[in-house]
C-alpha cells in the first residue's frame, strides 16, 4: 500500500521545546496515549518491574479509561516491548518524533486497528512516503520488509528481536531461529484445564458464554480459549471451579507426573498452585472417590493462601499447604510416591505472554539460578521414597537451568535414574524434555522424569 501524509503536522505541548497543535478529536486522544504509554514504558525501564503489574496499578488508580482507552494503552505497551529490538533502533532529532515512529512503527507491525489514533501517530512520525509492503500478514520476513521499508534502516535482522544473551544462554539450532523468532513475537492463546466436568459441556457452555473456546488436541481436559481478554468472573464455568487457566507447555507437566489415583504426592515449590489442582484433578479423573493426596509448599504464604481459594472453588479435597519455614524439609522424608521440584528459574519461556522480560532481564536472570535450583532439587529428593518418582520442571529454555542441573544431581547421587519420557506433541522419546513454544503454539518448558531405585 502507498503510505501518504497530506494532513498538517500538528503540535502541542510535547516537552520544553516542542509545541504540537492537536486540531481534532482523535489526535488530542492520539497525543494523550502517546503520553501514557511513554509513562508507562519507562516506568517499566526504570523501575525493573513486570509491565503487567505497571499497568494494573495504573488503571486501578486512573478509573477514567473506558474499555477501548484501556485496550489501546495496553496492547501498544506490549507491542512496543514484542517489537523493541527493532524499535529501538529508530533515531531522529527530535526525540518527540523517535517516540511517535516507535509508535507508528508498532502499530503497523501489531496491525492495530485503531486507524484514526494510529493515523495521527504516523502525521508527526513524519515518515518519508514510500511503497510500504502489506501488513495484514503474520510472516515475520514480511514484518521485518514492513519495518525496514518505514524506517529506512537496512541492517536490521530477525535475531535483534529477542536480546544477545538470550541466544548465548538458550542456544537454538540454525534451522529453528526463524520458527523460535515468529513464536516469540506473535501472542499464544488462552489456555485452559477443564475439570469435575466433561470438555465437551464446558467447551459448549464457554460457546454459549460468548468464549472462543476450542478443545485441544493433545490432552483430553485442555482447551483453547482464544486471544480475547475474558473477566472470568462473569463465567459460571470458572465460577463453579470447572476451569483454571493453565498454559498447555505447563499441563505437560503434570501429564509427565502421571499422579496416580492412591498415591501421596508433594508440589514441592507450588507457587499459586496451578499443578496442584492438575495433579488432583488428574486423580480425580482416573476415580471420582481418589484416596491420594497433594501437599504443596512454598517459601511464600500469600500464593498457598490463593492455592486454599482455588482449592476450595473446585470443590477439591485431599489438597493440604505445607510451608518451607527453613532450609528443612516442611515434609516428612521417603514418604512420597511422587515429588514436583517446579524450581524458580529465569522464565525464559513465558516471553510470548511477558515480553518486556526479554529487555529488563540479562544473562544473570539465567547464570546465577542453577545452584538454587540444583539445592532445592537435592533437598527435594529426600521426601521420594523408594520407587517414587521425581520429576524436575522449570518454564526456562536454557540448558544451564535445565540438563546441567538434572545433569549434576544425578552425579551426586546413585540412587535416582532418569525415566525417557514422550514428547506429547510430538511423540518423540526423550531422556529430557523442552517445550519449545513454535511446537504447539504455548509457552516454553522443560520437564525431566527420575526414579528413585
Amino acid at each position: 500500500m502507498s503510505q501518504t501524509h497530506s494532513a498538517k503536522p500538528f503540535l502541542s505541548v510535547f516537552n520544553d521545546s516542542i509545541v504540537i497543535d492537536a486540531s481534532t478529536p482523535a489526535q488530542k486522544r492520539a497525543l494523550s496515549y502517546a503520553t501514557t504509554i511513554e509513562m508507562l514504558f519507562n516506568q517499566v525501564m526504570n523501575s525493573k518491574m513486570p509491565a503487567d503489574r505497571i499497568i494494573g496499578q495504573y488503571f486501578r488508580e486512573h478509573k477514567k479509561h473506558g474499555s477501548k482507552d484501556r485496550r489501546v494503552i495496553r496492547e501498544s505497551l506490549f507491542g512496543l516491548f514484542r517489537w523493541w529490538g527493532w524499535l529501538s533502533q529508530l533515531q531522529s532529532e527530535q526525540p518527540h518524533v523517535t517516540w511517535f515512529r516507535q509508535l507508528s512503527a508498532c502499530a503497523a507491525l501489531e496491525q492495530h486497528a485503531w486507524h484514526d489514533i494510529t493515523q495521527a501517530w504516523d502525521t508527526i512520525a513524519a515518515w518519508t512516503p514510500t511503497e510500504i509492503p502489506p501488513t495484514n500478514s503474520d510472516s515475520i520476513n514480511d514484518k521485518l520488509a514492513l519495518f525496514m521499508s518505514l524506517s529506512g534502516l537496512t541492517a536490521c535482522q530477525l535475531s535483534d528481536l529477542l536480546p544477545n544473551w538470550f541466544w548465548q544462554t538458550c542456544p537454538v539450532v540454525s534451522t529453528d531461529q526463524l520458527a523460535v523468532v515468529e513464536a516469540m513475537t506473535s501472542r499464544p492463546p488462552i489456555w485452559a484445564r477443564v475439570q469435575s466436568m466433561k470438555t465437551t459441556a464446558a467447551i459448549a457452555q464457554l460457546n454459549k458464554a460468548g468464549v472462543d473456546a476450542m478443545a485441544s488436541q493433545y490432552f483430553a481436559d485442555a482447551i483453547s480459549l482464544g486471544h480475547k481478554s475474558i473477566n472470568l468472573n462473569e463465567i459460571d464455568t470458572y465460577k463453579q471451579g470447572h476451569l483454571e487457566i493453565q498454559d498447555l507447555a505447563s499441563q505437560v507437566i503434570g501429564q509427565i507426573c502421571q499422579p496416580q489415583t492412591d498415591h501421596i504426592w508433594w508440589d514441592a515449590c507450588s507457587g499459586a498452585g496451578g499443578k496442584t489442582l492438575q495433579l488432583r484433578s488428574l486423580m480425580l479423573q482416573q476415580d471420582p472417590q481418589s484416596t491420594g493426596t497433594i501437599t504443596a509448599s512454598d517459601i511464600r504464604n500469600k500464593p498457598l493462601e490463593e492455592l486454599n481459594k482455588r482449592a476450595k472453588r473446585a470443590g477439591f479435597n485431599n489438597i493440604n499447604v505445607a510451608p518451607w519455614k527453613s532450609d528443612a524439609l516442611p515434609v516428612s522424608a521417603d514418604t512420597f510416591d511422587g515429588v514436583l521440584v517446579d524450581a524458580p528459574c529465569s522464565c525464559t519461556g513465558t516471553w510470548r505472554r511477558n515480553p518486556d522480560m526479554r529487555w529488563l532481564d540479562d544473562a544473570s536472570a539465567v547464570t546465577d539460578k542453577p545452584a538454587l535450583q540444583l539445592d532445592i532439587l537435592t533437598r527435594s529428593a529426600a521426601a521420594v521414597k523408594s520407587g517414587g518418582q521425581l520429576v524436575y520442571a522449570t518454564c526456562s529454555l536454557s540448558p544451564s537451568e535445565n540438563e546441567h542441573v538434572v545433569e549434576a544431581f544425578l552425579a551426586q547421587t546413585n540412587e535416582f535414574e532418569l525415566v525417557p519420557v514422550i514428547h506429547p506433541f510430538t511423540g518423540e522419546s526423550c531422556s529430557m524434555l523442552t517445550i519449545w513454544p513454535q511446537v504447539a503454539d504455548s509457552d516454553g518448558m522443560f520437564v525431566a522424569k527420575m526414579h528413585r531405585k
